[in-house]
């Protein structure tokens, strides 16, 4: 068998060991000046006017509820398809979190579900731009004015991702961005990125990402600077050190060059999955509508749907069948109504939303869409969703795949 194929290995060069090894042999590790200057860059780069680095995309949701005041008695509606974090920084601020249901073409936030699901109690709307690819943002901010809500996006998969022509980051009232490990940029494995426009929402979260202190570390002990400050607020420790920030800086200037990296391996892909029966991206590279008109998918991820008759399609056998040629794969995601958490605190049934848990081996997305114009009901079922890692080999891949049946 030929060598292990990873879901992800970061790209990482010797520009970034040589940064991170200035830091260490400079005495000063933790949030400083690197901190500073990635902000500034990475605020420019985005189109943010400000940006607060912290430790991840976790800490940066959490304090963009905090900063606004979040609390028990309100509402802010999360999509179900997405990851633990998005609807767990709810619950930290005592709030509730109202899960919605995602289009079966995208698995973005549905925003006809949003409306839905508005009260008097949306305090805010936390879309996802799952995979990567952009939700409708003016849809969403629209319906957060109609209630007076306020927009947090979760930008975890999003970067660089355009929404007509802009790069989110600046399209909400505030943006949060993950450099974990396997996104397309990465501060030595973990990290995250905080942006808006807004002067005082920004100095509210960097105030409470270092505990609540009216002066960060680095000031006050710079030899310059006086040593007195105040605590204004019941803060956290989800500052970003220095040595994360000098990798992100270096990964910042390669990001463009990453994200083509990806574009052109997704295309590869879409070329040669295209020609497989019961094997569907979930967003064509080749398509101009994807690539095209405004938009841009990052290509966090790239997402398969298995099409066929249930008892034909094993999604689970599949994902053995890789693993066992060496070629890592990952489900992304079971619904947050599905968990335990949602079931037994919340809730939430199966029914509830549109996506059901079939079996213990399926993922099965059943919707249903009204066309207001038309009054037509459009009926479309995805089953067993799983994702395929950024640099499987397309031709061992298609081979494998044709000698297995082409499930």
């Amino acid at each position: 068998m030929t060598a292990p194929i990873p879901f992800f290995k970061p790209t990482l060069g010797q520009a970034e060991i040589d940064a991170a090894t200035e830091v260490l042999a400079s005495g000063w590790l933790t949030t400083g000046k690197q901190c500073a200057m990635f902000e500034a860059e990475f605020a420019e780069y985005v189109g943010a006017k400000y940006a607060v680095a912290m430790n991840s995309a976790t800490a940066a949701l959490h304090l963009a509820l905090a900063a606004r005041g979040v609390g028990a008695g309100d509402e802010v509606i999360v999509p179900t398809m997405t990851f633990a974090a998005t609807a767990e920084v709810v619950q930290y601020m005592g709030a509730t979190p109202v899960l919605v249901d995602v289009l079966p073409e995208s698995l973005l936030i549905d925003p006809a579900d949003i409306e839905r699901k508005l009260t008097e109690r949306t305090k805010a709307i936390m879309p996802v731009h799952y995979a990567g690819y952009p939700a409708d943002m003016d849809a969403i901010n629209e319906l957060a004015a109609r209630v007076g809500a306020f927009v947090v996006d979760d930008a975890a998969h999003a970067l660089p991702t355009l929404y007509k022509g802009r790069k989110i980051g600046a399209l909400a009232d505030s943006t949060c961005f993950s450099f974990y490990a396997n996104k397309t940029i990465t501060t030595a494995g973990e990290g995250g990125m905080f942006t808006t426009d807004d002067e005082h929402l920004a100095a509210s979260a960097r105030q409470l990402s270092l505990h609540g202190l009216s002066r960060d570390a680095w000031r006050r002990f710079d030899t310059n600077a006086p040593w007195d400050y105040r605590i204004n607020d019941a803060g956290y420790k989800y500052n970003l050190t220095d040595v994360a920030a000098s990798v992100g800086r270096v990964q910042l200037t390669r990001s463009d060059d990453l994200f083509a990296e990806r574009q052109s391996i997704a295309r590869h892909y879409s070329k040669l999955l295209n020609d497989l029966d019961g094997i569907r991206p979930l967003h064509d590279a080749t398509d101009d509508s994807v690539v095209g008109a405004g938009m841009q998918h990052a290509w966090h991820l790239y997402v398969t749907v298995l099409e066929g008759p249930l008892d034909e399609i094993d999604r689970n056998g599949l994902i053995q069948h890789l693993a066992a040629a060496g070629i890592g794969t990952s489900v992304h995601y079971r619904p947050l109504h599905m968990h335990p958490l949602y079931t037994d605190k919340w809730g939430y049934k199966p029914d509830d939303l549109s996506i059901k848990v079939i079996d213990n081996n399926t993922l099965k997305v059943h919707a249903v869409h009204i066309d207001n114009t038309r009054g037509n009901q459009i009926h479309r079922e995805y089953t067993r969703q799983y994702v395929l890692p950024d640099w499987v080999q397309p031709e061992l891949l298609r081979a494998r795949m044709s000698d297995n049946g082409k499930k």
